[in-house]
């Protein structure tokens, strides 16, 4: 049995693309994932969030369903161009009246809302610019958070500025998979450092323009197993992995410089990047650090099987290493590693003292489990796997990381990037026909949890 502290924060956490739909109502502009949605070849099915759950128009009853799951805070981000379709200082006062409405809701039904800036759908127009590549979003950036706060920050106290900068940059400006496409190191190395900057510049303007709030910034991270340590060239391989995913972001608010060993891969790449003084701005005070954690990565010694190792690639690292991880695998093909979670925790209390304050703002898994006869959704694996994470989260409490809220990924099923809707990461299961809501088994085991502010022992972890 797994306790948890008092005051600890049990909640739920959803994306604005991922869930509203409603795409061209009230004056919302485009965004970088309706352009890449609409390029054909990008989405799995050729899908869009559209319509997605929408929940424009039915945010009332996924409140209500909140409720009745007993968490404690939402956390939810806005749609940057529902707000300014342009992306610059020219408001759209429906889009405002909408997380107002939603806000209030949440209010009233004693749920603690929790705003992250942006989760990925930067208006289109900006994109037109250079989007993350291009210096100027950072101040751009600025401007939407300050207006961000000014109109909610009397009711919400807890802000995220960028949803996992990670992706935004690596996946979106190197590999291309995600929005916006593109394939380029120096667009990558900009977007890494522009995203850094615009979390220091935003989070400034955010304090000055209410110093009570609390701000944060989520980074996707994990927990490497290298095979084999001794070997130097996976040790090296390692090390620049951790650096461009884990060290990054943290580095850059706390210290004001950036890893020293993947500077130095990137450095004449970084010298037309960093601009003088850039460093100094990087630090900023961060109230807490927000932490997406999905599974382990692992770098394993290339096999014969393998076929010849890149000598560039995703990272871009040369790759020297298979990285197979170890089965079963969640439908994301992705490891289930909860001793991860816990020694990733134990490892930012310990690394990175100054941070005084944890949460797990997403953590869950995609399974494909349906409705039965009897209408009821078992989804077995993802109670076992929500369980195990749940008792990793509470082992690390115990070693002295002051972990203060876990955030289910997802509240409901929803539109899985460049998955479509083909991977279903929801407690919540979606008829994307219908638009009927089904609290899946998974959902009543973690209200059941969040009830008893533990961790009982039948509630899966094997």
């Amino acid at each position: 049995m797994s306790k948890f502290p008092q005051d600890f924060k049990w909640g739920v956490a959803t994306s604005s693309y991922q869930i509203e739909g409603a795409t061209n109502v009230d004056g919302r502009g485009e965004s970088i994932w309706d352009r890449f949605c609409a390029t054909e070849g990008k989405v799995a099915n050729g899908e869009n969030g559209d319509i997605a759950c929408d929940h424009y128009n039915l945010f009332a009853e996924d409140v209500a369903l909140m409720k009745s799951l007993g968490v404690s805070t939402y956390r939810f981000s806005l749609a940057w161009p529902r707000l300014f379709p342009n992306g610059d200082k020219q408001r759209e006062q429906r889009g405002f009246d909408f997380y107002n409405r939603l806000i209030d809701e949440l209010i009233a039904n004693d749920i603690t809302p929790v705003i992250t800036l942006y989760h990925w759908d930067l208006p289109q127009t900006l994109e037109d610019k250079g989007g993350w590549a291009n210096r100027e979003i950072v101040y751009d950036f600025a401007f939407y958070a300050g207006e961000a706060v000014q109109a909610f920050s009397d009711r919400v106290k807890e802000w995220i500025t960028i949803n996992e900068p990670w992706c935004v940059s690596w996946l979106g400006y190197m590999i291309g998979v995600h929005a916006p496409g593109v394939k380029n190191l120096d667009s990558a190395l900009a977007a890494a450092h522009h995203t850094a900057l615009a979390h220091a510049e935003a989070t400034r303007v955010m304090k000055a323009i209410d110093p009570t709030i609390k701000t944060g910034i989520a980074l996707n991270m994990t927990t490497y197993r290298i095979e084999d340590e001794s070997d130097p060239e996976l040790a090296e391989l390692g090390d620049l992995m951790d650096a461009q995913l884990n060290r990054w972001w943290i580095d850059a608010f706390l210290n004001g410089r950036y890893p020293k060993s993947i500077a130095e891969f990137h450095k004449e790449r970084l010298a037309k990047i960093v601009q003088p003084g850039d460093l100094e701005k990087l630090k900023v005070q961060t109230d807490y650090l927000a932490v997406n954690y999905y599974s382990d990565s692992f770098i394993g010694l290339p096999r014969e099987s393998d076929g010849p190792m890149s000598d560039g690639g995703l990272f871009p690292f040369p790759h020297r290493s298979n990285g197979t991880p170890p089965e079963p695998y969640t439908d994301m093909g992705w490891p289930i590693t909860p001793v991860g979670l816990e020694d990733l925790l134990v490892r930012i209390s310990e690394d990175w003292p100054e941070i005084a304050e944890i949460v797990i703002s997403e953590n869950g898994a995609a399974y494909d489990d349906e409705p039965n006869a009897a209408g009821d959704v078992e989804d077995h694996r993802r109670i076992d796997y929500l369980a195990s994470h749940i008792d990793a989260a509470s082992r690390a409490i115990d070693r002295g990381a002051p972990l203060t809220g876990y955030y289910a990924w997802s509240l409901m099923d929803n539109f899985e990037w460049a998955e479509g809707y083909s991977k279903r990461f929801g407690i919540i299961h979606v008829d994307f026909t219908t638009l009927k809501r089904t609290i899946k088994n998974s959902g009543k085991t973690y209200a059941a949890i969040i009830a008893a502010n533990r961790l009982e022992a039948n509630s899966g972890v094997k």
